[in-house]
Formats: C-alpha cells, structure tokens, sequence
C-alpha cells in the first residue's frame, strides 16, 4: 500500500452493472452486508405527490434508495424560498423554473427511473398512478390532499401522509410532525379518524414559509424510515399506523391499534 499508494478504501466510482439503478455501482451495501435488505426495494414504483420542503427531502432520500421508479409531481415553480427548504446546492439558473424541471435535472446523473412530472394529482390521474405500489403525500392544502386520498385509495396504493403543525403561542417556535400510514387494507378507517387537515388552517405559522428545513427533513426522514420499516429493510417493534414527534421535548408518540 505504502510503495504504490493504493488501498481497499479508495471509494473509486465504477461503471454501474446492467441491472442497477444507479449510474454508478454502490459498492458500500454489498460492504455492510445488507444486499438481501436492499433487494426488498427491487420491484416497487414509488409516488412522491408535492416537492415543497418535506417533500423535497422525501425525494433525495429515495433517489439514493433501489426501487425500481420513482414518479415525482409537482405543479409549482422553484423560487428563492423553496431553496431554503430544499436538499442540494442552489444554480441561481434554477429559480423561476417548474419544480419539475429543478428536480429533474438534478437527480438525472444519479439514477435511472425517476421521472418528475409538472402535474397535479387530482381525482383525475388515475392514469399517471397506474403501477405505483407506494406513495409518499406531501402537500400541505387540504383540499388537495383529500382529492389525492380517494384516487390513492381507489386504487388500492398505499401511502404515507406527512404534516407539520408550527404555532408561537410561547414564544419560540413549537409544535409538531406527523406521520401517518394507510395501509391497503386499512386506509379508509385510517381516513376516516381524520388525522390529517382535509381544510385549510390559515392560522398555522407553517404555511406563512417559515424556514425550518431541519422540521421538514426531519418529517422526511420519519415517512422514509416507515415505509422501508414496512418493506422490511428496518425492524419494527409496532406497527404503527400513526406517529407524532413534539418540537418542544423532542417525544414520538405511535398509535397501533385502530
């Protein structure tokens, strides 16, 4: 090592194998060992329904994740705040573009099967959600994630909801986020306990573009945990259907049991 200036660390890139996702080989799974985990992805397409903060965040993580595709929708354009709430490095040339587009082009050397469409998804796109087995709702109008429910759960996919809820009634920011499950089986009683704002709440400091990147890749990282907890990738204690963490002592609550 010391006379030619090698080592089995050097983390070189490698021209991908044929039947990868990724431009380039990962070569560190195979090193940890959980090659037979990360086969649990191999045949899912993923929906990930608005890119705003945690949705943006849901995106990366899932990019880096081998499933089989990816759908991305996202109907609005990337301004100056989004950059602040969004994973990545900011081209000034981004700003003004869709969502969409922003997206798109940064994730493209990275893998294949990810396709980011400007769209919304609405009780009408049945047709762009055919063959997706997950999805990921991240939007914070409820009128919006109510259309998306009933497409979702027409079609028998099921999906994770994410939600923050901010207020300063102390002072100092608190408040907390949210995570729900909606099983195939499952999603309509789950709906039906009304868990997430199905209307607007013009009074949470969240919807004014509060900047707190860390809550919303925070909100990210627990929808992410969650569904590879349900494809068996991550152990599981409960089954939890729901889960709040509180900003102020930083506690997770689960809910199991219907």
């Amino acid at each position: 090592m010391e006379l030619h200036g090698a080592n089995p660390y050097t983390f070189r890139t490698i021209d991908t194998m044929s039947e990868s996702v990724f431009k380039f080989h990962d070569t560190l799974t195979s090193r940890a060992e959980i090659t037979d985990l990360s086969a649990n992805f191999a045949n899912d397409v993923l929906a990930v329904i608005g890119l705003g903060g945690t949705g943006a965040y849901v995106l990366d993580f899932l990019v880096k994740t081998p499933v089989k595709e990816i759908r991305a929708f996202d109907f609005d354009f990337f301004h100056v705040h989004n950059a602040f709430r969004s994973p990545g490095k900011l081209d000034e040339n981004e700003l003004g573009k869709p969502k969409a587009v922003v997206y798109g082009e940064r994730y493209d050397s990275f893998r294949k099967g990810l396709k980011v469409e400007r769209k919304f998804v609405n009780s009408a796109s049945g047709a762009e959600l055919d063959g997706v087995t997950f999805a990921f709702v991240c939007v914070d109008k409820g009128s919006s994630r109510s259309e998306i429910f009933d497409i979702l759960i027409s079609k028998g996919i099921p999906f994770i909801d994410v939600g923050i809820g901010l207020d300063r009634k102390r002072g100092p920011v608190s408040g907390m986020v949210r995570t729900t499950y909606y099983s195939q089986e499952n999603a309509q009683a789950v709906r039906d306990k009304r868990l997430a704002e199905m209307t607007g709440q013009p009074d949470d400091i969240y919807r004014t573009n509060i900047q707190i990147s860390e809550i919303n890749a925070l909100n990210a990282c627990l929808a992410v945990i969650r569904y590879k907890q349900i494809r068996g990738f991550y152990f599981e204690e409960s089954s939890y259907y729901q889960l709040l963490m509180m900003i102020g002592d930083l506690k997770a609550f689960g809910e199991s049991e219907l």
